[in-house]
């Protein structure tokens, strides 16, 4: 690997290996564009709510009494969720849910309440809501309940077959309100979404080509300035970077090799991807010259805080993994462990996950910290990084979005947290092992076939990342919603 070469000999190197920036467009950042450091805004999103069908209270349709709940359970979800601004109104006819439509704007995806009997299709005819919305070709999520909401529920699954962008919560939990309008907010959050990208980059092609990427998805790939990364390391102010320093090494269970200076130049390192992505308004970071920056400062500490703060940051210029991450934030507000698949254990049906850039709250900004040591990078034998007890007995989802098109999922139990290998130096610092349904399955089926040529792409067949929690539903919706293809691994 190459540890001390520029950003030009490693995009150089990447086009030899055929992993150089696809064809498209990237916007290049600079200093100039925001010379006051500002970060990413705290956004609003509209979501379009269409009550649709006439309340009529009858047997087949919901009653003023039957809606007011509803209408409550909206306002909370809305002060939950933060980000999200709910327009509201009734509609019955294409006219009016054309003019509630107009009225949430040009971006905002559809939560559709079934009111009556055939409140969404009033009997397949054109002049109702659900036409009226594939029309303007937006993903709405449907919200029925059981009997009183209706017969239209059964027709979303042809819907969704002739194309349309169409999921359902069929329950009479009203939460799972809150959850639609969480998976709904993504479609809008992507389009304003920047992301700070250096190459090499690997992983599927597609998920690196700035043009495809902001097509498929809306997020705008943002180019570090060549050179700008060490001319804000050069400013970084020693103070701050050994204040940085001390605390984490006076969070830290223990410190097993690094050196008090290892930790502040790591520190310093966090310090610069900070003010990178301030100075950028930015929601994201991936980076393929890590091994580059090491000597000056190893970046894992820094990786750990951005996903802990909400912004993902995905090393080894792994975009699969970084627009994974992305979708996730949004969807969950909560980080991913990306990691190397370090293998299926047969005789432990288990799956191991490593690396050395692991998120410590796995539950959000807000959540709980896991415990760390801190340790040298077991490759390189220097610097600071962390090594992460993630949680025993904790369900974990592993997933990963390839060819912008297709989520890969499985699930798993951690068993194992193995800490500080006496005498040895194995693999990332960070692993977690997890228990998973059928390890001989997932053996046998890794990449789902998703992959195609890509199967023979290093990083874009051994990279996953975990969640804390069982979020396959998650994933089926958001698929539905954003016309994506799901493959279980095992």
């Amino acid at each position: 690997m190459c540890t001390h070469c520029t950003r030009r000999q490693f995009i150089g190197a990447g086009a030899v290996g055929g992993i150089a920036l696809a064809a498209g467009h990237l916007t290049t950042a600079t200093a100039s564009e925001a010379p006051t450091p500002t970060p990413a805004p705290n956004r609003k999103v509209r979501i379009c709510v269409v009550i649709a069908g006439k309340l009529a209270g009858n047997s087949w349709g919901l009653s003023e009494a039957d809606l007011a709940p509803i209408m409550k359970r909206l306002a909370e979800a809305e002060k939950n969720l933060g980000n999200v601004e709910f327009v509201i109104g009734r509609a019955t006819t294409a006219q009016e849910t054309g003019q509630l439509l107009e009225k949430a704007g040009p971006d905002a995806p559809v939560l559709a309440v079934c009111a009556d009997i055939f409140g969404l299709s009033n009997f397949n005819r054109d002049d109702a809501v659900m036409p009226t919305i594939f029309k303007q070709n937006r993903s709405v999520a449907v919200f029925h309940m059981p009997v009183i909401g209706g017969h239209d529920w059964c027709l979303v699954k042809p819907w969704r077959d002739e194309g349309h962008r169409i999921t359902l919560f069929g329950s009479s939990d009203l939460d799972e309100l809150e959850r639609a309008a969480s998976l709904l907010r993504v479609i809008p959050l992507l389009r304003q979404s920047r992301v700070l990208v250096s190459g090499p980059f690997k992983g599927t092609p597609e998920a690196y080509a700035p043009d495809r990427v902001k097509e498929r998805l809306g997020v705008e790939m943002v180019a570090i300035a060549d050179g700008r990364y060490d001319e804000v390391m050069a400013k970084v102010d020693d103070s701050v970077a050994k204040a940085d320093a001390k605390r984490w090494l006076d969070e830290a269970e223990g410190i097993i090799e690094p050196s008090q200076e290892d930790v502040i130049k790591a520190a310093r390192a966090a310090l610069t991807l900070d003010q990178l992505i301030a100075e950028n308004r930015i929601d994201g970071l991936c980076v393929g010259t890590c091994m580059a920056w090491l000597p000056r400062g190893f970046p894992c500490l820094g990786f750990s805080r951005l996903n802990d703060r909400g912004i993902p940051a995905a090393c080894d210029g792994d975009m699969d993994c970084l627009l994974t991450m992305l979708i996730f934030q949004h969807a969950l507000g909560r980080a991913g462990f990306l990691g190397n698949a370090g293998g299926v254990d047969t005789a432990k049906n288990a799956f191991h996950l490593s690396h050395c850039s692991a998120p410590l709250r796995m539950e959000g900004p807000a959540g709980p910290k896991a415990p760390y040591l801190l340790r040298r990078h077991a490759e390189v034998r220097g610097g600071a990084v962390t090594e992460v007890h993630y949680r025993i007995g904790q369900k974990v989802t592993f997933t990963k979005l390839v060819h912008l098109d297709t989520l890969l999922v499985f699930t798993g139990k951690i068993i194992e947290v193995p800490k500080v290998p006496k005498g040895e130096e194995r693999g990332c610092r960070t692993e977690l092992v997890a228990e998973v349904d059928d390890a001989d399955s997932l053996l046998a089926n890794w990449g789902g076939g998703a992959l195609g040529d890509s199967a023979k792409d290093y990083y874009a067949s051994l990279h996953r990342v975990a969640y804390y929690g069982d979020h396959t539903r998650t994933i089926r919706h958001l698929a539905h919603l954003m016309g994506l293809k799901v493959v279980r691994e095992g």
